[in-house]
């Protein structure tokens, strides 16, 4: 039988699921990571500093792990897409879907006909999925549209309609450029639109995923209603991890005007 795609099963039985987010290109990294306790590790090939040979071997690494290997491309391009499900991911995060059409050609580049136009050729997703791989990935792998615009946000019901959409992944920073026209904090207005997306997708059973900058918002997310959350990426845990070392070992008022700020670092 097909390995299980555990965010699917988790979500499907009401349960959250936590998230990790890969931005820098190790395979070392992408593995410790996936031992660390995380439901999914999303490689980002849209703002990560990687590019598909670096993704293939983090892929490869996350699947030595309990965790679930998840992508983000870069655009929504077929061809991209279907390459990367071809080496073994079990979910595709597309950015900037705002029409029910891109969602609708979201999905159909994730399932094999008669559902969809994914090419044969699944390489190593069979090495990863199983034997069975072709006959149950329709089922297994999760089209995942994420929703950052104005115009999605005004489009969500009919968004929603499309059949084939596993989860809504809500990027709240763009969401903010394209609400507030910035990123700081407060964001009334990209909020309200947040809550909205939640709404329609929870009163339509499709599950809502966000991104967040730490894991002290996550829990706040999970409060709200969110069943997927993000808390941080890679390089923001590393920064802040560091960071915080030297502030303990050295005067806070002398390296507070040096360390950079690193909660920023997401979408």
């Amino acid at each position: 039988m097909m390995r299980t795609n555990l965010v699917r099963s988790r979500l499907a039985a009401g349960e959250s699921v936590v998230n990790a987010w890969l931005s820098i290109g190790s395979s070392y990294s992408a593995e410790g990571v996936g031992h660390s306790g995380v439901h999914s590790v999303t490689v980002d090939l849209q703002h990560g500093m990687f590019g598909f040979s670096e993704a293939l071997h983090m892929m490869q690494a996350i699947s030595a792990t309990p965790a679930v290997p998840m992508v983000r491309v870069p655009s929504l391009d077929p061809a991209q897409i279907m390459h990367l499900l071809d080496a073994g991911a079990y979910g595709v995060i597309c950015p900037m879907i705002s029409t029910p059409e891109e969602a609708a050609a979201l999905v159909s580049a994730c399932r094999y006909p008669p559902h969809g136009s994914r090419s044969f050729g699944p390489s190593r997703g069979l090495l990863y999925g199983g034997a069975d791989y072709v006959a149950h990935s329709n089922e297994t792998v999760m089209a995942i549209p994420m929703i950052e615009t104005a115009q999605a946000v005004e489009r969500i019901d009919e968004i929603l309609d499309v059949e084939g959409i596993d989860l809504l992944y809500l990027g709240p920073n763009d969401m903010a450029f394209a609400i507030e026209g910035h990123v700081r904090f407060p964001r009334p207005a990209s909020e309200i639109a947040m809550a909205r997306v939640l709404e329609r997708a929870q009163a339509k059973g499709v599950p809502v995923g966000i991104f967040c900058a730490d894991a002290k918002e996550a829990a706040l997310r999970l409060e709200q209603g969110y069943a997927l959350v993000t808390p941080g990426n890679d390089f923001a845990h590393l920064t802040r991890s560091i960071s915080g070392a030297v502030r303990d070992l050295l005067d806070r008022d002398e390296t507070a005007e040096k360390a950079p700020a690193t909660a920023g670092h997401g979408y």
